[in-house]
């Protein structure tokens, strides 16, 4: 909150809303790194931005569709669990599994094993390997899944983010696709990522990039060089992830991966409209901007903060 209220905005209060090219520009230059707080105040921007205009931020930035569809994330737990939350997560209508691994090369060969074989073909099957592995380990598990008939859609951050030369080692020796994750924070990160041919595929996270503006970037970068997007959140709640399902609906020819879940696996959401996140089902609203009408328990403190 410090670097919001007492860096970023000195920075851009009295700067004109429509010029949000200006405005971002300067977000991204107020300090070095702190990437959560610039994408928070980026995403407010954005959103006064669509307000400005009485239109929808995913129409702002090119339009699209309102309707889109989220994977969900099985976390790495014992064999049986992660088989009975797949099968559960199937049962309320998702139809692509996000399976967390990356413990023990040889139990991740026999979660995934399990899981495959219990889904039976009633959903795609993704791995996030969260850098678990190294180059040679990621082959290796990669081949046995492939001789075992397993078909997966995309091993995700398999090695460590600063191996590149180890991404691109397993990128060339295997045929599942392979995305950069925590590899790729930057448009220059994400050119050299494709340009060496590290990765097949980008996620996007606006918790990485900093906000809206770099994601965009990215998008179009990717687009330049057909190379597919997936669009992913951390541990922001529904607003961040609303802005991050607007850039989705904006830019689907290149974001063809979905991965929104984090506001439906909330007990409750406190905002009111915006966007409408039911199972793997994302609505966007044709509200303003981001479409939010209000926030149950908002409360303003004495400085202005709102907590």
């Amino acid at each position: 909150m410090h670097a919001i209220d007492k860096v970023i905005k000195p920075q851009i209060v009295g700067m004109d809303i429509a010029n949000i090219n200006q405005l971002t520009a300067r977000i991204q230059s107020s300090m070095v790194n702190n990437y959560s707080a610039k994408a928070a105040v980026e995403i407010a921007v954005y959103d006064l931005w669509g307000k400005l205009y009485n239109s929808p931020l995913y129409k702002m930035l090119g339009g699209g569709s309102p309707e889109l569809e989220t994977d969900i994330t099985i976390s790495v737990d014992d064999v049986d669990k992660m088989v009975a939350d797949s099968l559960l997560a199937i049962e309320q209508g998702f139809k692509i599994l996000k399976i967390k691994i990356g413990k023990n090369i040889d139990a991740d060969i026999e979660r995934v094993k399990a899981i495959y074989q219990a889904v039976n073909g009633a959903g795609q099957i993704r791995l996030d390997v969260n850098q678990g592995w190294t180059a040679k380990q990621t082959v290796f598990a990669a081949k046995a899944l492939e001789d075992a008939g397993v078909q997966l859609e995309l091993i995700e951050q398999p090695v460590k983010s600063q191996d590149i030369d180890g991404m691109r080692y397993v990128t060339q020796r295997v045929s599942t696709p392979i995305m950069a994750d925590e590899s790729a924070f930057s448009p220059k990160q994400v050119i050299h990522l494709i340009q060496t041919g590290a990765a097949d595929i980008i996620n996007i996270k606006l918790m990485k990039t900093a906000g809206l503006s770099n994601a965009i970037r990215i998008a179009d970068i990717a687009a330049i060089y057909d190379v597919d997007c997936m669009i992913g959140c951390m541990l922001e709640g529904s607003i961040g992830v609303a802005a991050a399902a607007h850039l989705a609906s904006a830019r689907a020819s290149v974001i063809s991966k979905i991965d929104l879940d984090g506001p439906a696996l909330g007990q409750y959401d406190p905002v009111e409209g915006g966007v409408n996140f039911d199972h793997a089902a994302i609505t966007l609203s044709d509200g303003p901007g981001l479409g939010i009408q209000s926030i149950k328990g908002l409360q303003e403190l004495t400085n202005g903060v709102w907590q």
